[in-house]
């Protein structure tokens, strides 16, 4: 009689779990869909607010940049996406500057971890919400950040003549 007990129950078991798995099947049949209609919408979708795309660098009308190319976004990238070159040079008082020469950012190997992002002192950089990226070349996913001839942003001075 054991047999026949232990066929039974594995009987039950089955028909058990069957009606579990069409329970959820038959709830997810009749909720409302959220399938997007991409392509077809992409003048109006709208990105999360914690989504990254690609790493930018803004630019205000005068084609300057904050980026004082210190480099820690640099040190901070934990595969190397980002490589700072940049040059010094001497001001109109005697001082020596660091200036941007070239901000070039792998998409191909970035992470989208944004320790680059957040760890910036001067908050040059940004993700943008771009999500279309495809291409058919790797060279193409290595992009200078700066635009030609684009310069350190000058520091507003206040009333009181401090920077």
């Amino acid at each position: 009689m054991g047999g026949f007990a232990a066929y039974l129950k594995s009987w039950v078991t089955g028909i058990v779990s069957l009606l579990t798995g069409l329970k959820v099947s038959i709830v997810n049949f009749f909720r409302p869909k959220v399938t997007e209609s991409y392509p077809e919408n992409r003048k109006t979708l709208v990105m999360p607010e914690h989504f990254k795309g690609v790493l930018t660098m803004p630019h205000n009308e005068n084609n300057e940049h904050k980026c004082t190319a210190c480099g820690i976004c640099q040190m901070n990238c934990p595969n190397g996406t980002i490589k700072i070159t940049s040059q010094t040079i001497e001001t109109e008082d005697g001082k020596k500057k660091k200036i941007l020469d070239t901000y070039l950012y792998n998409l191909g190997q970035c992470t989208f971890c944004n320790l680059c992002v957040l760890t910036c002192p001067s908050n040059a950089i940004v993700f943008s919400k771009d999500y279309e990226t495809a291409i058919f070349t790797r060279s193409k996913l290595i992009m200078k950040l700066n635009n030609e001839g684009s310069r350190l942003e000058e520091k507003k001075k206040s009333a009181s003549g401090e920077a």
